[in-house]
């Protein structure tokens, strides 16, 4: 009889603790079904991708409830300046209307902790919730592979996943990367010459401008570069990322990570393994850097994916799962972190991993190569050189000053001067009708900033060839829109391939292969120019596409070398 007791008791704490869980757990997206590859047909009755998880009706509809009211919050957030400028302004900013607003506001709270209370009671009633949280709570307590296989099962809210590898795991002896109190070491602005610095006055006469350059980038700034980061975007792609992660998993077996980087912000990752291939390119690795509104569920993942090679990816810090903002220093703390994971974890050499970004998604990409010189090759897919000339394109006239002072102190995508830094092979991917990086118009292709990338390129790794003639030659061929036009100004300087290689390979048996090279120091003016043609379409590509068309597999190449 006591006995009886003691289990019924037993029993009852073990309910209300699965209840207490239950109420604070996450919410679950969908139960991946598991197959035995990709090809694999679905058999009769089997979910498909889009079957998600089936909450029961008291689940559901107060999760429809504090979904509503985190975009209400959303957006009473940004318009609350507005709100409250207005409320001023019709005098309803007195004492007794906040205390009467205060009071509307802890109502609202009681509601909410009443509704997620309920809600925590419609999983409590069901078995697979039942199922998933407990799994999620074994695995919380003990990481291991057996937890995190069974986990990996599930796909819900990315807060709540366990973080699977640290930044400071590594040893610091094997770091190659500098870390200050911000995280790892970015490009600083030339300093000033001595005797430049300003006087007491003029750091207080510059003292508003700063003020608002610091806000501008911290507002709507940092949101106009990433809008991927913006909570609004991001529910309403939510279904499509759900989707393009279920592929990434059932079909591609990918497994999901959480990285946690030494600024303490949560990267999402997602790294499908193809070592096992027999044949193919699937011991390579290539990490994918996303565009400013990209996410790696229906990103450049797939033009890898598609190649055959192994793939990690990973999100922005705020996109996604991710957490944090994405500034500059922010950025190369997440690509830092993904590195050391993929070396670290996966066990990939530096002589293996290939480094492919699209769009934006070229800052990290270039500091990595920067940072990790060993990185074997480097692929940038319209991709631009500077932010300044873009940001000047979309703003007034009148900003000029005020959008140079922002994007140098807070947005400096630097990558032209980050890539110039990298010693490995570099091949440039430029969209002929790209209307994102043009400062001018889609269809005038030398305003492509990938021009200006590959002429600081060539410049810092064949000064010599790079003369006043040969940047002339390699710009009248950059202006080219169609093949046939490259085709006539190749022609029109008398290209000869055989002769430019043996040209460099000769250069290169008899000195470093480090650059800069000396080649070209003597030569005619006429080799110069056939060997900065021969140079510029060698580490640059054009393809007929928009900037947001998908790259196809049979378009991604590996970078030329001598």
């Amino acid at each position: 009889m006591a006995a009886g007791r003691e289990s019924l008791s037993h029993r009852c704490i073990r309910g209300v603790g699965l209840l207490y869980l239950c109420i604070r757990g996450p919410r679950l997206y969908r139960v991946y079904r598991q197959n035995h590859g990709r090809g694999r047909a679905r058999e009769e009755g089997e979910p498909s991708w889009e079957s998600f998880y089936q909450p029961k009706a008291l689940e559901k509809h107060t999760d429809s409830i504090l979904a509503w009211v985190s975009v209400l919050w959303t957006i009473s957030y940004y318009s609350s300046p507005l709100a409250a400028f207005y409320m001023y302004r019709k005098g309803h900013m007195s004492i007794t209307r906040l205390v009467l607003l205060g009071q509307y506001g802890m109502t609202l709270l009681f509601l909410l902790a009443g509704v997620a209370c309920l809600r925590g009671l419609g999983r409590w009633t069901n078995p697979q919730y039942i199922q998933f949280i407990s799994i999620l709570q074994s695995t919380r307590m003990d990481n291991c592979p057996e937890n995190k296989k069974l986990l990996s099962n599930y796909n819900f809210d990315f807060r709540s996943w366990p973080v699977d590898f640290r930044s400071d795991e590594t040893n610091s002896k094997d770091e190659k990367t500098s870390k200050t109190s911000g995280g790892v070491s970015l490009l600083k602005l030339e300093p000033r010459t001595r005797g430049a610095g300003d006087s007491l006055l003029q750091r207080v006469q510059k003292l508003p401008c700063q003020i608002t350059s610091y806000i501008v980038a911290h507002s709507f700034g940092r949101r106009m570069l990433y809008p991927g980061s913006v909570y609004l975007l991001q529910k309403a792609l939510m279904p499509m990322l759900l989707q393009g992660q279920a592929r990434l998993v059932e079909e591609y077996q990918g497994k999901r990570a959480k990285l946690l980087a030494c600024d303490g912000n949560e990267i999402d990752t997602i790294f499908v393994d193809r070592r096992n291939f027999e044949g193919g390119n699937g011991s390579k690795l290539v990490i994918c850097c996303e565009g400013n509104a990209g996410f790696y569920e229906v990103g450049c993942v797939s033009t890898p994916l598609e190649a055959g090679y192994s793939v990690l990816g990973w999100n922005h810090p705020g996109f996604a799962g991710s957490t944090g903002v994405p500034f500059p220093q922010n950025e190369a703390n997440a690509m830092d972190v993904v590195i050391q994971y993929a070396m670290y974890r996966l066990n990939f050499k530096m002589q293996d991993i290939i480094v492919y970004a699209w769009s934006i998604g070229g800052f990290t990409a270039t500091w990595a190569c920067m940072s990790y010189p060993d990185i074997s090759a480097l692929v940038l897919d319209a991709s631009f050189d500077d932010l300044v000339p873009l940001a000047l394109k979309v703003m007034p006239e009148s900003w000029r000053g005020l959008v140079t002072r922002t994007v140098r102190k807070y947005l400096n995508l630097n990558n032209a001067e980050q890539l110039c830094r990298y010693q490995g092979p570099v091949l440039l991917i430029r969209r002929t009708n790209d209307e994102i990086i043009t400062t001018t118009s889609p269809d005038d292709i030398s305003s492509n900033r990938g021009n200006d990338l590959l002429l600081y390129l060539l410049q810092s790794r064949y000064p010599n060839v790079m003369t006043e003639e040969g940047r002339r030659a390699v710009k009248m061929w950059l202006s080219a829109a169609t093949p046939e036009q490259e085709a006539s100004i190749l022609s029109q300087y008398g290209v000869e391939e055989d002769w430019c290689v043996s040209v460099l390979q000769s250069y290169k048996a008899e000195n470093s292969a480090l650059f800069p090279w000396s080649v070209g120091e003597e030569m005619s003016v006429e080799g110069r120019q056939q060997l900065a043609l021969y140079l510029a379409q060698k580490h640059l590509r054009s393809f007929e596409a928009t900037h947001c068309t998908p790259l196809p597999a049979s378009a991604f190449h590996m970078p030329w070398t001598v």
